[in-house]
């Protein structure tokens, strides 16, 4: 079978860990290297054994003529890349958000389908076999949920600069949101009926109409509930890093986060210490009648080993033509939702759909 020509763009975290992946996989090849920054394309092509390297997108993709794009840079891009991508005739990966808007996310989803092109948003807690054991654990407690979840991530030096980036185009509610918002969607099945945040500005050293802390709250149409924190900066605790909790009439089931690292460790971001499965049945003297279960989770993949499992995944969408209808769904309702919440907290006014 003829390899996937593919062009990575975006040679920060994910853009390393996503090449790493297309070159270990045989079914891909990297014709290049796309990134504005002199330093990470020269890094990762030595890393990778010397790859074709550009520094501007449009002329790598005339000059490789790719099978598929990987794009992995700072959100304001998404779309246009996207797009680009799109109409040269190449399949794309794009990390989240697909887009800034609803309506763009909406464009490049009829734009790939009219291309007959596979667009898939990298959802990489989809992909997690912990995190699946999540969800279908929450999905075992009955209806309805309450969903309690935050990522807030204390930041200094070259972290710090990359949050205050991404800062000037979305805030982390939205950024980091999309994943949580996602997850808490595969748990109910149900549509969100309404959304409210709050947020707060703790630092000038970001616009003064952007927040670095926001916390969002969405009711689902079959009584759940849930919530996302996240906040970003030197000023954030590291005590409230990591919160993952789901509440069903039938007990409770959690994420343990031991031995997680710092808050700004992309690492933890994804990693489990284990799971704690908790059950609310009472026996006749109203004692609990199961002892709360540990959940192993001990051989997860790495960070790498899940942007693996991601790029698996792609290749197989594309080789075997999978219909990936659902996913741009989700990824567009999502987006949606966490941009529903920008708009609740600008306004002081909760949104319903």
């Amino acid at each position: 079978m003829e390899k996937i020509k593919i062009l990575v763009v975006g040679c920060g975290n994910m853009g390393t860990s996503h090449a790493r992946a297309y070159n270990k996989l045989p079914g891909f090849e990297i014709v290049g290297l796309v990134s504005r920054t002199p330093q990470s394309r020269e890094r990762l092509s030595d890393e990778l054994g010397g790859l074709p390297k550009f520094d501007d997108f449009s002329k790598a993709l005339s000059a490789t003529r790719p099978h598929a794009v990987a794009i992995s840079t700072y959100p304001d891009t998404h779309a246009a890349y996207v797009r680009e991508s799109l109409e040269a005739g190449a399949h794309v990966f794009v990390e989240k958000p697909i887009a800034l808007t609803v309506e763009e996310a909406e464009k490049l989803v009829a734009l790939a389908k009219s291309k007959n092109k596979k667009l898939m948003v990298g959802y990489i807690l989809r992909v997690h076999p912990a995190w699946t054991k999540f969800v279908e654990t929450a999905q075992s407690l009955g209806k309805p949920l309450v969903m309690r979840m935050n990522l807030n991530q204390q930041s200094s030096e070259g972290q710090w600069y990359t949050h205050k980036q991404l800062m000037e185009s979305m805030s982390p509610i939205v950024d980091c949101g999309v994943h949580y918002v996602d997850i808490m969607c595969l748990m109910t099945g149900a549509k969100p009926l309404s959304v409210s945040a709050i947020g707060a500005r703790l630092t000038d050293e970001i616009s003064s109409d952007m927040y670095n802390y926001g916390q969002l709250q969405v009711r689902f149409d079959d009584g759940s509930v849930g919530w996302y924190e996240a906040g970003w900066g030197p000023m954030i605790s590291e005590t409230a890093f990591f919160v993952k909790d789901v509440i069903g009439p039938g007990g409770c089931v959690s994420i343990v986060d031991e031995k997680k690292g710092d808050s700004d460790d992309i690492e933890g971001h994804t990693k489990t210490g284990g799971l704690i499965l908790h059950f609310s049945e009472l026996d006749s003297n109203g004692k609990f009648m199961k002892k709360d279960k540990i959940i192993n989770t001990e051989d997860e993949p790495d960070h790498d080993g899940l942007c693996l499992l991601e790029q698996e995944y792609f290749l197989k969408s594309i080789q075997n033509d999978l219909d990936l209808s659902n996913h741009l769904s989700d990824a567009v309702n999502s987006l949606k939702i966490v941009l529903a919440a920008d708009k609740s907290f600008r306004t002081g006014e909760t949104v319903h759909f």
